[in-house]
């Protein structure tokens, strides 16, 4: 025990060289005492602690440990000559455990050349820097085949505000989320380089500014060949996502999972806003109208026929009322179909479900989804084409559980697993 609190008994016994050394001045650290020590500890944090480092630091790590074993099999002692050669400074040390802090990398305990979420049997979940999943974190979408990224913007909404902090809430329960989908076999850290490329720098103050930084931050995303799967942020943000991926793919196919439409017009003069992304969408041709579903649509409206204008334009509305007390997989076989081989967007808003299962959200409507039939409806995505995907409107601050960020950090992982490319063990 050190300090109430039970260490393994190699880092216990570097503490207690951390202790020795802390009482030895700097002039003796120089001296064979000093080294023994300084090696000891080095050596055992370099072999408890490798699988923390990044991948070209891990190599390094194991190489070093297994220096010190050959140099020292009986002291545990290093050589001066290797401490010379072993590029074992403090400093080095410092930078590497400085790049881990900062989320550059990740080391796969089982030799995969992909990133894989670390273990919690290894590193407790609540160590290290907040991402999705406990994954790197890179400056951009370069070199990754998906990426999640946070759009902390919520000054579309037209109720309960706090989705900017959704990303945050959304990033810190994935921590439960493990590497392999139990229930589907899907392996996507197997198949996928995948990372967290932070959030994109919205501006608060001005919607359709923050649409346009929106717009150029996926054109740079989708340019570069990496499917993005956004951690919103109130349903606003969707229209501009959707026109950097229409950009390169062409109309769009939709699998939009939400109560509400989002197809008004204008609300207070104003026609950007969480309730007008697909209007403004079919406007500039971003969507294939014809393979365009909306499930889960329910709760009182304005007009008479709230659903027309959606059915106007060939979209597929399915209301709650239609998937209550029932499995949804076969409406998803239809959806299969309708969707064929063209790419597809997924647009999922956590007010879909039921208030229940989701209170953390900003527009809750009674009689929703379960999150059976939410997995349901993404695991019923298998084979498409899927090219984006959202999960949008979780305001955490409703929900003092956090379950409703637990449960959308589930439906991402989810939403990861039926990528193209994705192989099944």
């Amino acid at each position: 025990m050190v300090g109430g609190t039970w260490l393994p008994a190699w880092l216990r016994r570097s503490s207690q060289d951390g202790d020795r050394l802390r009482g030895t001045s700097r002039s003796s650290l120089c001296g064979a005492e000093g080294r023994s020590m300084w090696g000891r500890t080095r050596s055992r944090l370099w072999a408890g602690c490798s699988h923390l480092l990044p991948r070209e630091a891990a190599f390094r790590a194991r190489k070093l440990s297994a220096f010190a074993a050959a140099a020292t099999p009986r002291h545990g002692q290093w050589s001066p000559a290797l401490l010379a050669t072993s590029g074992s400074s403090l400093g080095t040390s410092t930078g590497l455990l400085r790049r881990l802090a900062l989320g550059h990398g990740t080391f796969c305990r089982w030799g995969s050349r992909f990133n894989v979420p670390p273990s919690a049997q290894f590193v407790a979940r609540p160590v290290g820097v907040c991402s999705m999943m406990k994954l790197p974190i890179q400056a951009s979408a370069e070199g990754l085949d998906a990426a999640f990224v946070g759009v902390p913007l919520d000054t579309g909404t037209s109720n309960r505000p706090g989705a900017r902090f959704g990303p945050r809430q959304i990033r810190a329960e994935s921590v439960m989320v493990r590497s392999y989908n139990g229930s589907t076999g899907a392996a996507p850290f197997d198949s996928l380089r995948v990372a967290d490329i932070g959030d994109v720098n919205v501006n608060l103050y001005n919607l359709p500014d923050s649409c346009r930084l929106i717009r150029e931050s996926y054109q740079k995303i989708v340019a570069s060949g990496c499917m993005p799967l956004t951690l919103g942020g109130d349903h606003t943000i969707t229209y501009p996502i959707l026109q950097a991926v229409a950009e390169k793919h062409g109309p769009l196919g939709l699998v939009h999972v939400d109560a509400h439409t989002d197809t008004s017009d204008r609300a207070l003069g104003e026609k950007i806003y969480h309730g007008t992304p697909f209007r403004r969408c079919v406007e500039e041709g971003l969507l294939d109208c014809s393979r365009v579903v909306q499930i889960g649509i329910r709760g009182s409206s304005y007009d008479p026929n709230p659903y027309q204008y959606c059915r106007e334009q060939g979209f597929r509305v399915v209301p709650a009322e239609e998937c209550w007390s029932k499995s949804l997989v076969p409406l998803m076989g239809e959806v299969r179909k309708q969707m064929g081989d063209k790419p597809v967007y997924i647009s999922f808003d956590i007010d879909g479900l039921d208030p229940a299962y989701a209170p953390g959200t900003g527009t809750p409507e009674i009689a929703g989804l379960t999150p059976a039939q939410a997995l349901e409806i993404i695991r019923g995505c298998k084979g498409l084409n899927v090219v984006g995907c959202d999960l949008v409107e979780v305001a955490p601050m409703y929900d003092v559980s956090g379950n409703t960020a637990l449960l959308a950090a589930n439906l991402l992982f989810e939403m990861l697993c039926v990528l193209p490319g994705v192989k099944t063990m």
